[in-house]
């Protein structure tokens, strides 16, 4: 388990909820709240696919993830409400690349907060796993990475090119609703625009992937002490935030102030309806993180 899981986390919880809203499972129950519920066993399952605990681990990771959900929903929660009241207010108006960016800072310092909460559970576990074990997240990473070349690395340029667009319409229209066509033309443009490099992009993950391997095998079996093992991977999480390498470090900055002006840009594109309706969404999951953080684990 590196952090590199541990940094999944929330993602998987909205991959996780929208597999349920699309699966039809939530009649008359909230998507959030339900997802959130399921949430600790359904990341287990995940973090088990990559390292096939053994009993002892597996006991070990069930109670870890009950006591940083229990820490996330009283601590947390609360928070992202207010950031979700927030949103309400200021996506009814125009914006800026400058204040899209503060936001996608906003959420990614959460991101890291809760990291960094999960890492003294994490180095607990790491620290036991075996070599069998090791071997078995190789093969992965392997396995998640002929995923990635079939969804990002298409041999024909016109079909990668219209994949994306489908990706980014899909995560528009999750917040905004239905896109018009102008609207949607537009998307089309951005994303054709965008310095996005999916080659580059999987060329640094295999890379941290290595290193993660390579952490692991250093920390695990070697009776390392926790604090050596949470202080290791805290240096590797600094690292999969800002790449040691310069190039790619330049191509990561370069990308982020687009995704600033695409976001800006597609928001200053949207009707007052839409701009509507992303803020009932927001209200939707304010209260449903309200309601969470207010109720019994």
């Amino acid at each position: 388990m590196t952090l590199l899981f541990l940094r999944n986390v929330v993602t998987r919880l909205r991959i996780i909820v929208a597999l349920l809203l699309a699966a039809g499972l939530l009649a008359g129950c909230s998507a959030v709240r339900f997802g959130y519920n399921q949430a600790p066993e359904l990341v287990f399952w995940w973090l088990d696919g990559y390292a096939e605990f053994d009993d002892v681990q597996a006991r070990q990771v069930r109670s870890r993830l009950g006591e940083w959900f229990t820490w996330h929903r009283r601590t947390q929660l609360p928070d992202y409400a207010e950031l979700l009241a927030r949103a309400q207010v200021e996506v009814l108006a125009e914006t800026t690349p400058d204040r899209a960016c503060r936001w996608f800072a906003d959420v990614r310092q959460r991101g890291e907060v809760a990291a960094e909460q999960a890492l003294p559970y994490a180095a607990e576990v790491i620290t036991t796993l075996k070599p069998a074990q090791i071997q078995h997240i190789e093969r992965r990473y392997a396995r998640v990475n002929e995923e990635f070349r079939s969804d990002f690395l298409d041999k024909e340029p016109a079909r990668r090119l219209e994949r994306s667009v489908e990706r980014a319409t899909e995560r528009i229209e999750f917040l905004y609703g239905t896109l018009d066509e102008r609207q949607r033309a537009l998307v089309a443009r951005l994303v054709a625009s965008s310095p996005f490099d999916a080659e580059a992009w999987f060329g640094e993950r295999v890379q941290r992937q290595q290193e993660a391997l390579q952490m692991i095998r250093r920390l695990a079996g070697t009776g390392v002490d926790r604090d050596t093992a949470v202080a290791t991977m805290r240096a590797y999480g600094e690292r999969m935030t800002r790449s040691p390498r310069e190039g790619y470090r330049r191509y990561q900055e370069k990308l982020e102030a687009y995704n600033c002006a695409f976001a800006a840009t597609l928001h200053n594109a949207t009707t007052p309806a839409q701009r509507l309706a992303a803020a009932s969404r927001f209200k939707g999951w304010e209260a449903d993180f309200r309601a969470l953080a207010a109720s019994p684990d």
